[in-house]
């Protein structure tokens, strides 16, 4: 049986192997409306304005993943109005749970809550620009520690219209959004350029590795999704972003259509322990390794930086 699954899988990665579309990238923005190290409010929305309007000037579809909680506080109506303002862009909007739970270390009937709670917010948020939540990112990229939570979940995505949004291009721009803030809110702009620069170089060659790897992979290269943050530092780049995007032939397009690249087929059907992104998961259903060797380390000055800013238990 398990044989015939592997040789079902790469019949799945075949059925594109001839197409001749240009090389597709979706762009994912998480923790919506900010992932800031201030949850100033005029901050927060200094961020959403250069980001939309980054992604507007380049043309550059994007999906939004929303925290609920992040909207807590008086100023509530101020912060959803962040959102709003992303489908007034012409952009979309994912569930990515009230709390930011972990689905590896939270029952699930709890964790069903949690992502009730943040659909409540978008459903009628969206519904007035007519559209409806259909995607769902886990956070910490975490989908089950046993098959029985990880199957009773997507059961409950599937009765409620969601699919999962995977990850299959990533920069660790998490671990940069910190020390850039604090660079930022310290009037410190040398250090802002420093920064900046050094998150920029990170990211085209983390792009490169993710692009070769998933060749070597599969034998051609698939469409990407793309996982970023709703940062600063996203925001003040995207002009920078664009241009890897352009000079690795990477052309920016909907979740939905990437998600129509017969890649993502391939079954996601182990318990995964440690929040592995797709390709880490697709190399262990084809018995496969990936050039992990190769892989660039991320600037050890913005690793030590985020682990002293980053106070979250």
């Amino acid at each position: 049986m398990r044989c015939a699954a592997v040789l079902a899988t790469l019949a799945i990665i075949g059925l594109g192997a001839g197409r001749a579309r240009a090389e597709d990238v979706a762009l994912t923005f998480d923790d919506l409306p900010q992932l800031a190290l201030t949850g100033d409010l005029d901050y927060a929305r200094a961020i959403n304005d250069r980001l939309l309007a980054g992604l507007r000037r380049h043309r550059l579809p994007a999906t939004g993943f929303v925290v609920g909680s992040k909207l807590e506080g008086p100023d509530r109506a101020a912060r959803a109005a962040l959102l709003e303002a992303w489908l007034k862009a012409g952009q979309t909007l994912g569930n990515h749970t009230y709390d930011h739970a972990s689905l590896n270390r939270t029952p699930l009937a709890d964790y069903i809550a949690d992502v009730q709670k943040d659909d409540d917010i978008l459903r009628p948020l969206m519904a007035v620009y007519r559209q409806k939540p259909s995607w769902f990112r886990h956070p910490y990229l975490e989908t089950g520690e046993t098959m029985e939570v990880k199957q009773g979940f997507e059961a409950w995505l599937g009765a409620h219209g969601y699919r999962v949004a995977p990850v299959t291009l990533e920069n660790a721009d998490w671990m940069f959004a910190y020390p850039y803030d604090e660079a930022v809110q310290k009037g410190d702009a040398a250090e802002v350029r420093r920064i900046r620069q050094e998150y920029i170089d990170y990211t085209a060659k983390c792009v490169v590795w993710y692009r070769e790897a998933a060749l070597e992979l599969l034998g051609r290269r698939p469409a990407l999704v793309f996982l970023l943050h709703d940062s600063r530092i996203n925001a003040d780049s995207i002009d920078d972003l664009a241009d890897i995007l352009r000079r690795n032939g990477l052309n920016a397009v909907s979740l939905d259509r990437a998600m129509s690249d017969p890649a993502y087929a391939i079954p996601d059907d182990r318990p995964n322990f440690g929040g592995d992104e797709w390709l880490s998961r697709w190399a262990e259903q084809l018995h496969k390794s990936l050039p992990w060797s190769s892989f660039p380390p991320a600037p050890a000055d913005i690793v030590e930086a985020e682990k002293r800013l980053d106070t979250d238990p």
